[in-house]
């Protein structure tokens, strides 16, 4: 749609319009999803019980997790073998989440602050790409998922990151508005709307929209290494692909032990798949699942291709003092889907794959871990190339 036409079916400013109709907002969606808001509010079905998985819930059994051997076992070596000749041959791809704004972080793109110093998120990513792409003489395609705020400043990153062994690109999200509880605009003091990247379950859309998945299968890639930016632990190891393919299943889901606040796999009506936690209904024990969703996983490209039925999920938050609610999809809600493997790896130690970064204070926290995990793998400052684009450079 274009943006004139936004402009007066919501009236709202040009600015915003644009935004909306160039990463691919859709009106009829938005409208869909507003009216079951405002449903849900008048009949008090609304909230937090709009999310809850319906079905019979239990942990996962033990066998329902499948461990990654340990580094020297004769069995990693040969995943490692596997994953290597998988990516030696053009097969894999890598494609990070980082939509995020650096707000904790006092502004500019989360992909760009620095995870150790002189080192970006991104940064490490790049460095552990060119490291292994050296050491097999291939190519290692790396896109990184957008969204309206960061994609025009990573955009130049990619460009000026640009190498034979590692081509890099950008694939935005879509977005949206947030609405008030009530299912009205939400409009700040100065009465402008306000929007938002509807989640990182946008990723199969984001890669076939632009076009890179087609492109991606054209040049005889076949699956997808995905990963949160802000992840630094959780590199390329091809023991992990080399488990994807000894599975035989269409996607691979990585988890950790602890706590399962962000999300976990169970059991829903027998089938396994990775459940949020804000999913659970009241009678289910968030705890009873004793293994943590760490966001990385690993799909078969034809997982990508299919137009599957994301659930929108209704979220909450507090803007300016006002609650305000945004509608957003979810990537684990694949392992609804398709047959999933859950690959229990570790959390942190020499073969960590798990040290999320959301604020400075967890940083800080996590430093001496995430530095002694990529001093392990040789992922040190950049040596070549640079990490910076020219607007954001110092």
């Amino acid at each position: 749609m274009q943006h004139a036409d936004l402009v007066d079916r919501y009236g709202i400013d040009q600015g915003p319009a644009e935004t909306l109709a160039a990463y691919g907002f859709d009106p009829d969606v938005f409208d869909k999803l507003r009216a079951r808001l405002v449903s849900g509010a008048r009949s008090g079905d609304g909230g937090a019980a709009s999310n809850w998985i319906r079905g019979d819930i239990e942990p996962p059994r033990d066998a329902d997790l499948v461990r990654l051997p340990p580094t020297g076992s004769p069995e990693r070596s040969r995943l490692d073998r596997a994953g290597r000749d998988a990516i030696a041959s053009g097969y894999v791809g890598v494609l990070l989440l980082a939509g995020g704004m650096a707000t904790r972080f006092g502004g500019g793109v989360k992909a760009l602050a620095e995870v150790l110093p002189g080192l970006t998120f991104v940064g490490a990513k790049l460095a552990d790409l060119r490291r292994l792409a050296g050491e097999l003489g291939c190519t290692i395609p790396l896109w990184l998922m957008t969204s309206f705020g960061s994609d025009r400043v990573l955009r130049e990153w990619a460009q000026a990151s640009r190498s034979s062994t590692v081509p890099t690109g950008c694939v935005p999200q879509g977005v949206s508005m947030r609405l008030t509880a009530g299912g009205d605009l939400f409009r700040d003091a100065d009465g402008a709307v306000s929007l938002h990247a509807p989640g990182h379950g946008d990723a199969p859309w984001a890669m076939s929209h632009s076009g890179v998945l087609a492109q991606f299968g054209e040049r005889g890639g076949r699956h997808l290494f995905v990963t949160n930016v802000d992840n630094a632990a959780a590199t390329l190891d091809p023991a992990v692909i080399g488990a994807h393919l000894a599975a035989g299943r269409p996607l691979t889901c990585e988890v950790v032990s602890g706590d399962a606040v962000g999300g976990a796999p169970w059991r829903v009506d027998g089938r396994l798949q990775i459940v949020e936690a804000f999913r659970l209904p009241p009678t289910v024990d968030p705890q009873a699942s004793d293994a943590t969703n760490t966001n990385s996983l690993i799909a078969d490209a034809e997982v990508f291709e299919a137009d599957w039925p994301f659930t929108w999920f209704e979220v909450r938050k507090v803007t300016n003092g006002v609650e305000v609610v945004q509608f957003e999809r979810l990537i684990g809600e694949l392992s609804a889907f398709v047959d999933t493997t859950m690959l229990w790896v570790d959390r942190e130690g020499p073969d960590g794959r798990f040290q999320p970064v959301k604020d400075p204070q967890e940083l800080e926290a996590r430093r001496p871990e995430i530095a002694r995990i990529l001093a392990g793998r040789g992922i040190q400052r950049l040596s070549h190339g640079p990490e910076r684009p020219a607007s954001e450079a110092s």
